[in-house]
């Protein structure tokens, strides 16, 4: 299953011990690692990342689920303290859907990295929690992790839903108005049109770097898999199956997106 990991440590030493059992663990066949941070929460609150796995499928924080969740346990964008809740609800469930976690994990983690501790935050792929927690404890390392889940593509698709309601309705109220209410009303209307397009241009760029995500992580299975032993492969393919059909399904949604937005610019110019 992919997952994503929040592992707590106590100091710097311990979660750098902790960043190199992940890439033992991968190296061994264990888990596959697609990338990972070790941050640092200090005594005010901020978080920052003292470490990037630049040698991974997934090399840039920003933008991607591991940049998101680092945000999210920072409460704010990378590198904000939690003083800084400067981020708008809209925009902490954004990060929440990109990350691909839910709000328990979330919660746990933010908990256990308290201030002064040590993290690394971690994408992987596992079938069994036993490899990563017996490595983890010996080093003194608490781990939390969450099945990672794909719902941000799923989540536009009911935002962009909901506008388009909006939009019928008031439509439907503007064909009974007066001509002076008529003019207000489309107003209300082509604001919303101007939203229903920015979101669903924002899904088409999520889309696609969705999909740039899922292609590395893929093509390191591959490799992995040509290497393997036939116990080994049958893992691994399992876990780019998983991948794989995630991002098909998320295509899909935003293949649809696109549609509906291009149905509403054709009706736009018909009207």
């Amino acid at each position: 299953m992919e997952r994503m990991l929040v592992i707590v440590f106590g100091d710097e030493q311990k979660a750098y011990e902790g960043s190199e059992a992940l890439t033992e663990l991968d190296a061994e066949g264990d888990i596959s690692l697609y990338a990972q941070s070790v941050i640092q929460k200090n005594m005010l609150g901020k978080i920052t990342v003292k470490k990037e796995s630049n040698d991974l499928p997934i090399r840039a924080v920003g933008g991607t689920a591991i940049g998101a969740l680092i945000g999210l346990l920072g409460g704010g964008a990378v590198g904000e303290g939690a003083g800084a809740v400067a981020g708008s609800y809209a925009g902490a469930m954004s990060d929440i859907y990109r990350a691909g976690v839910d709000a328990d994990f979330l919660d746990e983690a933010s908990a256990k990295l308290k201030h002064g501790k040590w993290a690394v935050v971690a994408d992987i792929s596992e079938d069994q929690t036993r490899y990563i927690d017996k490595r983890m404890e010996a080093i003194g390392g608490t781990v939390i992790r969450c099945t990672r889940k794909n719902v941000e593509q799923e989540q536009y698709e009911k935002e962009v839903a909901g506008t388009k309601d909006d939009i019928n309705k008031l439509k439907e109220e503007q064909s009974k108005s007066s001509p002076s209410e008529k003019a207000k009303i489309q107003k209300k209307i082509d604001d919303l049109k101007t939203k229903l397009h920015t979101k669903i241009e924002h899904a088409k760029e999520r889309s696609k770097q969705e999909e740039d995500e899922a292609k590395a992580k893929i093509e390191s299975l591959k490799k992995k898999a040509a290497k393997a032993n036939s116990d080994e492969k049958a893992k691994i393919e399992a876990w780019k199956d998983e991948i794989k059909k995630k991002s098909e399904k998320s295509k899909e949604t935003n293949d649809k997106l696109q549609q509906e937005g291009k149905d509403v610019q054709t009706t736009s110019s018909a009207s």
